[in-house]
């Protein structure tokens, strides 16, 4: 996935624009794309990934639960098999396709129009949460006493009374002595259509979330999924007080739903931007909510695929080495041992980013012998994320008797926590009395993302080399770079540990404020304002990384 990054508008200049009433130019939407991440695996390794991942939701699924698993037509029927064997073929309830209208997602030469995606539905037992019926009138019966029905699809006598049908009022009217034993009144239930009618597993009346800003639901996310996909099979499956966690995330739509339906939700996701889309877009639907971070050192880059593309340059002295096999990631020329091939775990096997017993004897019967063919390998280094028991790993390794070469164990987040850039701000603070209550000031005079600033060359680079008309132009920063900023709090009540965000501005991508969760159609001044003195102050640039800076 391709996350697009837009610069804000410069403070500097955003007043005058808004004098001028101008519309936004091409030229204000000045953008580039970074990867988050993209078709990574095989499909081998995609689908053993899957696995564990099924296995492990499962094991948290309690009696009554349902899942509903959307992919594309890539990959659906193979995890389908996977779904068989993880909840049992009895399991599985319905394929339910989701057809999104009009002219299709993809329209390839030689292929029919691609226009929809299929949902697999299994449940834990035979007795799930589950409410099929989905509280509409049918058309038939619409068409007959559409004009009668009130908002709680129910007919009343009154309204009844005052149509033509009179031969409806007299069934409805014995019915109603032979149930009650009265006359009916006027304010009396003649017909009741709330239930509705059965969902059918072909889902045609809800479209995608188009990519733009004329669609309130859109948070600038590329794999958005629309609320009324989510509404439905929310409702469908659980009760109010219900936990429904969603474990591949994305835009935050599942949490954003549960929140305005009375369901408790868990949303979780590897990448940094899913996080950040969904905590904002709770903020706006003033949801309560924590956020648990899971920390594993790879704080340098905010996913695994950017974090591999930069591994060489992170670890001293590693080379590409043409002599030794693809399971080592290179070599390092050492004065004293000569060559010494390195293994670094790759981040998009989620076997090997821990280091047990089974993966080091993996190491020593297969990679290990590879070397014999080199003169003079002495040592190697292992480079390891997570390691399930170190010494015990250790021991393993000096009881090898074949074993003659010396291995040296290292920890590969002490590479990536120690060089995280830090992005670096220069502001003024002080009481301001101009308002109608009295506040603190924070004014942002400049701000430097390295980070951001390389991450524009690069584009600006390749979109040169890339442009055969001439006619790209290289987008720059301005030199207060305070267009490289999308998010700033202040914690007025800590100056250490759990952060609390006591007031906070976001800049949409349109450079509109958002304010303490609500959107406004101001432009960012560069100020940002709070009751109580702030102690400490986070700033997100526009490609995500936060810093925190103590005030």
């Amino acid at each position: 996935m391709l996350k697009k990054i837009y610069l804000r508008r410069n403070p500097k200049v955003a007043e005058a624009i808004e004098k001028a009433e101008s519309d936004l130019d091409i030229d204000d939407f000045k953008q580039f794309e970074e990867k988050m991440y993209g078709d990574i695996w095989d499909k081998e390794k995609y689908l053993s990934w899957m696995y564990e991942n099924l296995l492990a939701i499962r094991s948290v699924m309690s009696d009554n639960a349902s899942i509903y698993v959307h992919l594309d037509w890539h990959i659906g029927h193979y995890v389908k098999i996977l779904m068989d064997e993880i909840f049992g073929e009895d399991s599985f309830r319905n394929e339910i396709i989701w057809t999104f209208g009009g002219k299709g997602l993809v329209n390839v030469v030689n292929n029919y129009v691609r226009n929809y995606n299929p949902i697999y539905f299994y449940t834990m037992n035979d007795s799930p949460t589950i409410h099929l019926k989905d509280g509409k009138v049918s058309d038939s019966v619409m068409k007959r006493f559409g004009k009668y029905i009130n908002e709680n699809n129910q007919i009343l006598f009154g309204t009844l009374r005052a149509s033509s049908d009179k031969l409806e009022l007299e069934k409805a009217t014995k019915a109603f002595i032979s149930k009650f034993g009265r006359e009916p009144q006027d304010d009396d239930v003649a017909r009741d259509f709330s239930e509705g009618s059965y969902i059918k597993d072909v889902w045609d009346d809800i479209p995608i979330v188009r990519q733009n800003e004329a669609y309130a639901e859109f948070v600038n996310y590329s794999t958005q999924k629309p609320e009324k996909l989510l509404e439905r099979i929310i409702q469908v499956s659980s009760d109010e007080g219900m936990i429904v966690a969603d474990f591949f995330g994305g835009s935050g739509v599942t949490a954003a739903v549960c929140n305005k339906l009375g369901r408790h939700f868990i949303h979780c996701d590897v990448g940094i931007n899913s996080i950040q889309t969904t905590r904002d877009r709770l903020i706006v639907n003033k949801a309560n909510f924590d956020i648990y971070e899971i920390r594993d050192g790879i704080s340098l880059y905010r996913n695994p695929i950017q974090t591999m593309d930069k591994i060489k340059k992170l670890i001293p002295g590693l080379k590409n080495e043409d002599s030794l096999d693809k399971f080592w990631e290179g070599a390092i020329q050492d004065p004293k041992y000569g060559l010494v091939p390195v293994y670094v775990p790759n981040l998009m096997d989620s076997s090997t980013r821990v280091l047990d017993e089974v993966l080091m004897r993996r190491i020593i019967h297969e990679a290990i012998p590879d070397l014999q063919d080199l003169p003079n390998v002495k040592r190697i280094i292992i480079y390891y994320i997570d390691v399930d028991d170190i010494e015990k790993i250790d021991e393993m390794v000096k009881k090898d008797k074949d074993l003659d070469i010396e291995i040296e164990f290292r920890d590969l987040k002490d590479i990536l926590d120690d060089v995280s850039p830090q992005d670096e701000v220069q502001y003024t603070l002080k009481e301001d009395h101009s308002r109608l209550v009295d506040s603190n000031l924070i004014e942002i005079t400049r701000f430097y993302s390295d980070a951001v600033v390389r991450r524009i060359k690069s584009f600006n680079l390749k979109s040169i080399q890339n442009d055969k008309k001439g006619k790209f132009k290289p987008i720059e920063i301005s030199d207060t770079g305070l267009e490289m900023i999308e998010f700033i709090s202040l914690d007025t009540t800590s100056n250490n540990g759990v952060w609390h965000s006591d007031s906070e501005i976001k800049i949409e991508y349109t450079s509109k404020l958002t304010i303490n969760g609500k959107k406004t159609n101001d432009y960012w001044d560069g100020k940002i304002y709070c009751e109580k003195k702030p102690l400490r102050m986070k700033i997100r640039n526009i490609c995500g990384d936060e810093t925190i800076f103590v005030l």
